[in-house]
């Protein structure tokens, strides 16, 4: 089961996800794998505060142990918003799902840590303590949340580029430590995500993938193999299963 709200925190969301426990009798679809979005969470489960970073591929749910029933809540940060509430380049997290007391002096997690475990609602206590802490925290790059949402909304890397006032290696640079990976990774992510989008709202896999700028129906699933490790009708197949519909790093620990 999985629930998500708009954080009082800028872009951000924050989300509660509870994986059942495996049930007797006739195999079932498997839960949705987690799909790279451009975001970063700050989670909590089992008792501890992870940071899920910057994905180029698909992970399974629940990767973090935490038993059956496990319940995970996280806040999610808009692409390019983390690393600077995290103080780490968000390449140096690619892929990755790292314990918080890696990332912060081990006082702030345990006091974090005591926060959020004697809290009646995690996910609320989670979020309290991320408003606390990016209060005093530099701000994001807005250059980059621009690239963000000039990305997100289908515009080409050169157009970005030229709208922020970048240059193509100035870009780069700075979207490694923004968002993990170089604008290209990221215009494509979002160019999956916005077709997913679409095809979970109905709309046919052709109509869907030139909507959201791939070149044909083959060029998406080429896409969703890479990106995703699966194929569109097994990802739709799952996602009717699980509503409201999860995606990227918020869903894994």
């Amino acid at each position: 089961m999985y629930a998500e709200r708009v954080s009082r925190l800028d872009g951000a969301v924050v989300w509660t996800r509870t994986m059942p426990s495996p049930a007797p009798g006739p195999a079932v679809l498997p839960v949705l794998p987690v799909l790279p979005d451009g975001c970063m969470d700050l989670l909590w489960t089992n008792g501890k505060l992870y940071v899920a970073g910057p994905d180029t591929h698909a992970h399974p749910p629940g990767e973090t142990p935490a038993g059956a029933n496990a319940r995970y809540d996280g806040v999610r940060f808009a692409p390019g918003a983390a690393p600077a509430f995290l103080g780490v380049p968000a390449h140096e997290l690619r892929d990755q799902r790292v314990d918080l007391a890696e990332l912060w002096p081990a006082a702030r997690v345990r006091a974090l840590t005591g926060l959020v475990s004697g809290a009646a609602d995690p996910a609320a206590a989670l979020e309290n303590a991320a408003l606390r802490h990016a209060a005093d925290a530099p701000p994001p790059d807005p250059a980059l949340r621009a690239v963000a949402r000039q990305l997100a909304a289908g515009r080409s890397v050169a157009a970005t580029a030229d709208a922020v006032g970048l240059g193509a290696r100035q870009l780069h640079r700075r979207s490694l430590a923004a968002f993990g990976y170089g604008p290209k990774t990221l215009a494509r992510i979002l160019r999956l995500q916005r077709a997913l989008a679409l095809v979970r709202g109905g709309l046919p896999y052709a109509e869907a993938a030139l909507a959201a700028g791939c070149a044909d129906q083959a060029h998406l699933s080429r896409e969703m193999r890479a990106l995703a490790g699966t194929t569109l009708g097994a990802y739709v197949a799952s996602a009717n299963r699980e509503t409201p519909q999860p995606s990227g790093s918020s869903t894994t620990a």
